[in-house]
């Protein structure tokens, strides 16, 4: 018999919620054979079958939320002479297996509260490595339990993307219970440690970091008392824009800088452009203009194609421009990635974009398609809206908010004529960009934009 275990589909992606099983008990299945598909971190993802065989037992059902390294089919591969397990099993053992110590005893599945464990002497966790020796603390609110930090034989089993989280939210990992396989500790592991009052971790030398924010609405009213009311467990993606809108809010001081820009000879340029092309050619919109006159602005301002590590107090600057172009679906907000826009032509990007728009209608993304953005693009426009303040993609430290484009009253060379205004607003992570330096790019993106001509040089 093998157990076919959740793969680990990508960095930080633990849980998944299974939308439909393709096979059933006593079916023979083909290797490769798609068996469930899968959706997390955004995106639906399609399982097959490691290896042919018999489905002896279906461990899981539609609606079902599964974790990373749980066994959701059991195959009979003895007809097909059995064999060593199956490549697309193995990414999730061995990715538990690294992260596991390399000695001594397992972690213990699920710890006392830190409050009834003795205190231990301090021993310095990998999340806080790179500063000085990070003593815990107590927060200050006296509803926190008491910090104590926990005995360890090795690295706590954790993921990066969980240790980062960690980091982000002023937990110390090596307090928190792991709920996954061998005690691993998962995303929500650290949300719920956190939300329930865990450690603050200060710098030897320097001002406390401030206490993770509660988790709004821990404490509801009975709202039955006023009325019926019903409750839905929300799809997996809902729970994912959730979680990153939270740590967007409690992470990043944002600050958002709106002005106009005036597209009328752009649109006539643009149709022009459009009537022109052959049959099969990809038509230019907008949006396409935009990446190509955003990926420009942000080589003269890379203070905003960067990440700032509050870790270490440092900013990371990337060499690479991959604009995140927000995706309203049926299934919620999805931010598929098109990468290098710097270095690609408008027909190019225009032809990419497309595609994105394609893959949006189907829910064909794959989990990498949503990864690796260093600024985003959210257009409201075809919906309708002027000015507003969209939330920074974390970590990212930019995002431009498109309206609607209007015909408008303009005064040029002294008379009143009809021009089409488009509003936009960017926000910033105040702790990389100043005021200043947004007023700039948002004025350099509009000089493109105003002057159709200027974006023929942008590569």
């Amino acid at each position: 018999m093998f157990e076919f275990k959740l793969p680990d589909l990508g960095e930080g992606v633990h849980e998944g919620q299974v939308v439909n099983v393709l096979v059933k008990e006593g079916d023979t299945i083909d290797e490769y054979q798609p068996m469930l598909e899968v959706e997390t971190d955004k995106a639906a993802v399609e399982i097959p079958a490691p290896k042919a065989g018999r489905v002896a037992k279906l461990n899981c059902q539609p609606g079902q939320m599964v974790k990373v390294g749980q066994v959701l089919v059991v195959i009979d591969d003895s007809a097909t002479g059995g064999g060593p397990a199956a490549p697309a099993s193995k990414p999730a053992e061995a990715k538990v297996a690294e992260s596991k110590p390399p000695a001594g005893p397992a972690r213990a599945p699920a710890p006392p509260p830190a409050a009834q464990r003795p205190a231990a002497a301090p021993a310095a966790a990998p999340a806080v490595a790179r500063t000085a020796p990070a003593p815990v603390v107590t927060a200050p609110e006296p509803a926190r339990p008491a910090a104590v930090v926990r005995e360890s034989n090795g690295p706590v089993p954790a993921a990066p993307a969980v240790r980062k989280l960690a980091r982000e939210l002023n937990v110390d990992i090596n307090l928190v219970p792991g709920s996954g396989p061998g005690g691993r500790i998962l995303r929500e592991d650290v949300e719920r440690f956190a939300s329930a009052g865990g450690a603050v971790v200060v710098d030897t030398g320097a001002a406390p970091s401030l206490p993770a924010m509660p988790m709004a609405g821990a404490e509801l009213p009975d709202f039955s008392t006023q009325g019926p009311v019903r409750r839905e467990t929300p799809p997996q993606i809902r729970k994912t824009i959730a979680r990153a809108m939270t740590r967007a809010w409690q992470n990043v001081p944002r600050v958002t800088h709106a002005d106009r820009a005036d597209i009328t000879d752009l649109e006539q340029s643009r149709k022009a452009y459009n009537a022109a092309l052959k049959e099969g050619e990809t038509k230019l919109t907008v949006t396409a203009v935009l990446v190509k006159a955003v990926a420009a602005a942000l080589r003269r301002y890379p203070m905003l194609n960067c990440s700032f590590d509050a870790a270490s107090e440092e900013i990371i600057y990337k060499d690479y421009c991959h604009i995140g172009i927000a995706v309203d679906t049926p299934r919620g907000l999805v931010v598929p990635v098109l990468r290098d826009a710097a270095t690609k032509p408008l027909p190019q990007i225009a032809a990419e974009l497309a595609d994105i728009a394609s893959k949006a209608r189907a829910a064909a993304f794959a989990v990498n398609d949503l990864r690796g953005a260093t600024f985003t693009i959210t257009n409201v426009g075809a919906i309708g809206g002027l000015f507003f303040t969209p939330m920074v993609n974390f970590p990212e430290v930019g995002i431009l908010g498109v309206g609607r484009a209007s015909l408008e009253p303009a005064v040029r060379d002294g008379q009143i004529v009809p021009r089409l205004l488009l509003s936009l607003s960017l926000s910033f992570d105040h702790r990389v960009c100043d005021g200043a330096d947004a007023a700039r790019f948002v004025t350099e993106l509009i000089g493109a934009l105003e002057n159709p001509l200027r974006l023929l040089s942008l590569t």
